[in-house]
């Protein structure tokens, strides 16, 4: 996969740390189907971070980064996007501040991997506003960034899983917005791959977005996250730099997990080892 070039999109907050939070939850329950997974959420990605939002299944990740994204409204308190309140944008709207990668996509039968990229430009499409070379570079930088432009005259229907998610990742970067979000972008991938898609997702970091993902990998989310939010049960247990968030304290608490922590050897990031489980001798 290549790495970005262009400058980041026009609109977007500055350093970390610098500028108010784009993204806020405050004081939120959130749930589906009259189930509360939430309740009392208060959350802010800071404006410039890599975000990453760890914990075990069903502690609330998806959920939160759901209704980041407005696909789900809180049932009380509100969820702001740039100062107002994420209802009410239009959806067209929200998709030119924001893009998001589901954890499960599926798409249209007999799609072509380009036609697929290019519905990330829609967003950017109206009466007056019709395909223009804008487009077509958008489209053609992120199928290079993913490693898909070989794929582009393939039905996504005949892909590896592996091969189905970078396209997906490629259709939300060519929105080209400042906010990405990100649920579990590493699924299906082989080890490299996922090396691969988070060393982008860094550069697109780099460049100035503010990037928030929902993670399993504890060692991936300490390594690449600059903030991190740990759940558990719907509540955020502890969130600040990784090197505050994971600790064997942390962990046991979050994930039930007996482990020592050590700095990573390449990156001095917090690395968690797990302890093996305690057997009584043979006899």
């Amino acid at each position: 996969m290549r790495r970005p070039t262009t400058d980041p999109p026009a609109g977007q907050e500055g350093p970390e740390g610098t500028g108010e939070a784009r993204l806020v939850v405050r004081d939120a329950t959130i749930g589906y189907d009259g189930v509360t997974i939430s309740e009392g959420l208060t959350v802010e990605i800071p404006p410039g971070s890599f975000t990453v939002v760890v914990g075990p299944n069903a502690c609330g990740k998806s959920t939160l980064l759901r209704s980041l994204s407005r696909l789900l409204a809180p049932k009380a308190g509100e969820v702001l996007l740039d100062g107002k309140a994420i209802g009410t944008y239009r959806a067209r709207e929200v998709a030119r501040r924001l893009g998001l990668l589901p954890q499960s996509s599926l798409a249209p039968d007999g799609i072509t991997v380009a036609d697929l990229v290019a519905r990330g430009r829609y967003p950017h499409q109206g009466v007056l506003r019709r395909w223009s070379d804008d487009d077509e570079r958008a489209v053609a930088e992120a199928m290079d960034c993913t490693g898909v432009t070989d794929l582009s005259g393939r039905l996504v229907d005949e892909l590896s899983g592996g091969q189905r998610q970078r396209v997906w990742v490629a259709m939300v970067l060519a929105q080209e917005t400042g906010l990405l979000l990100l649920d579990e972008p590493t699924t299906y991938l082989d080890i490299a791959y996922q090396i691969e898609l988070m060393e982008l997702f860094t550069d697109l970091h780099h460049e100035g977005r503010t990037l928030v993902a929902v993670l399993h990998d504890l060692n991936h989310a300490a390594r690449y996250a600059t903030h991190l939010v740990a759940m558990r049960d719907g509540e955020v247990v502890a969130q600040g730099p990784p090197e505050e968030v994971v600790t064997e304290e942390v962990v046991g608490d979050v994930f039930g997990l007996r482990c020592v922590v050590v700095p990573d050897p390449v990156t001095g990031t917090p690395t968690v080892v797990p302890l093996r489980k305690e057997r009584s001798p043979r006899a």
